[in-house]
């Protein structure tokens, strides 16, 4: 039997697992878009920093959902602790908690 906390949290997984789906097909739409040729040469590196950043995106997307799927998620890779719901709901690609996060740089 579920509790309603249960319930309340997987309705929560389950809206942002949509929610970084939408966004990863946006961000994969981007790319594609930024990819294309323009023929502007004074637009490579600008355009080169967006296709990095667009995919530095996708990756932190995808592995978000990769850890809702594993059951991982708001789990910090470092200690093990949860990560803060505030956090996730700001940040919802992280994965480390705040002192963690703060070791990492």
């Amino acid at each position: 039997m579920t509790t309603p906390t249960q319930s309340s949290e997987q309705k929560w997984l389950d809206d942002l697992r949509t929610t970084l789906t939408t966004d990863f097909e946006a961000q994969t739409a981007r790319l594609t878009q930024l990819t294309a040729d323009t023929g502007d040469p004074g637009e490579a590196h600008t355009q080169s920093a967006l296709i990095a950043a667009t995919r530095r995106s996708l990756e932190q997307i995808s592995g978000a959902l990769r850890r809702i799927a594993e059951g991982r998620y708001g789990t910090c890779e470092r200690c093990t602790a949860p990560i803060p719901r505030e956090r996730l709901e700001v940040l919802p690609h992280a994965r480390f908690c705040v002192p963690c996060q703060q070791k990492q740089h």
